[in-house]
């Protein structure tokens, strides 16, 4: 497989991204934005989640299709960015229609960064509604990663986290694209090295090219996780899973579920009780392709080797910003 010529979500056709940040919060939101409805699902593998409207996206509900998606940070106060989205796409006459009316329908979930040396002090009403009207209104082709909008305050247990993204295209000329807010409990590195834990399923050097080290670590299954080094709860990774190929709202569901094992090869450890670890999977259809079972199966395995690759950019391209509490990963000696 070889990437997408922009290595983002936004090679799938038919998406675009848009970020909005605070840097004195040390938040943010990420909206992608389909530019027509594109067929939604979501598999939730964290023990503790924060969603809105996810409950739609099972493929037994009525509604096949959504307007955008929302990853945010801010805790459950996050979830106030999908408002802010909506209202942007109901300005442009977006949604689903109900008689006179149309309702943009946003599904979000949102990682905690309360605790990462920002200041949350916003008096009465938090910003993400704000945060997400801006983020959907700058949506486009190309975004920022690293430290930028969902993945601004994001951390793992040992380094800065922040926002990745990842594509490829598979022998059957699918694209497949995957968008990361990476905040786990546990770390993305080998044993407190620079060496990525996703480093199988690196094209190039895109975050570092460095492989295994070798021999790995004695340490190497040691945990290193935020529970024993700083606050439960302060977690998650948040994620988009896409593709161009025509796919039911149960194909999309099993694309979730795949992609998952992205996460399990990217962070060590993953789908913890203290992550709220969720996958949201978009098909716009633009390829207009309905995958045999064969190519389905190829997509699925696309699906988790993106995903590994955006959780590791995401920590590759976190830069430093004042108050920080973790260092970044190019400020890491092995």
């Amino acid at each position: 497989m070889r990437p997408g010529p922009r290595n983002m979500l936004t090679d799938v056709a038919g998406l675009l991204v848009g970020n909005a940040a605070d840097a004195a919060l040390k938040s943010g939101v990420t909206a992608v934005i389909c530019e027509t409805p594109a067929v939604a699902a979501v598999q939730v593998l964290g023990g503790a989640p924060g969603t809105r409207e996810t409950d739609l996206l099972e493929p037994h509900n009525t509604v096949e299709t959504v307007d955008a998606v929302v990853l945010s940070g801010g805790s459950a106060f996050g979830l106030d960015a999908a408002s802010g989205v909506q209202a942007a796409l109901r300005e442009q006459g977006r949604g689903f229609a109900v008689g006179p009316h149309r309702i943009p329908i946003v599904p979000a979930a949102i990682l905690f960064d309360l605790i990462n040396g920002g200041d949350k002090d916003w008096g009465r009403f938090p910003p993400y509604r704000d945060l997400g009207y801006a983020a959907a209104s700058e949506a486009r082709a190309d975004f920022a990663i690293g430290t930028a909008g969902a993945g601004t305050g994001a951390l793992t247990a040992d380094l800065k986290g922040g926002l990745g993204t990842a594509s490829c295209v598979t022998a059957r000329g699918l694209t497949v694209g995957a968008l990361v807010a990476a905040n786990p409990i546990g770390t993305t590195t080998v044993a407190g090295t620079r060496h990525f834990w996703a480093a199988p399923f690196e094209i190039g050097d895109e975050f570092g090219g460095l492989c295994w080290p070798a021999p790995m670590p004695p340490s190497t299954t040691d945990l290193r996780i935020k529970f024993r080094n700083r606050q439960a709860g302060a977690n998650t990774t948040i994620a988009v899973i896409a593709t161009d190929a025509m796919l039911t709202k149960a194909q999309a569901k099993r694309l979730a579920i795949a992609a998952h094992d992205g996460f399990a090869r990217a962070i060590w450890p993953a789908h913890s009780p203290f992550d709220g670890d969720l996958v949201f999977a978009l098909a716009t259809g633009r390829a207009e392709i309905v995958p045999p079972l064969e190519d389905f199966v190829d997509l699925c395995a696309a699906a988790a080797a993106t995903m590994a690759r955006a959780i590791a950019r995401a920590v590759h391209a976190a830069t430093p910003a004042k108050g920080d509490l973790l260092p970044c990963w190019n400020g890491r000696k092995d």
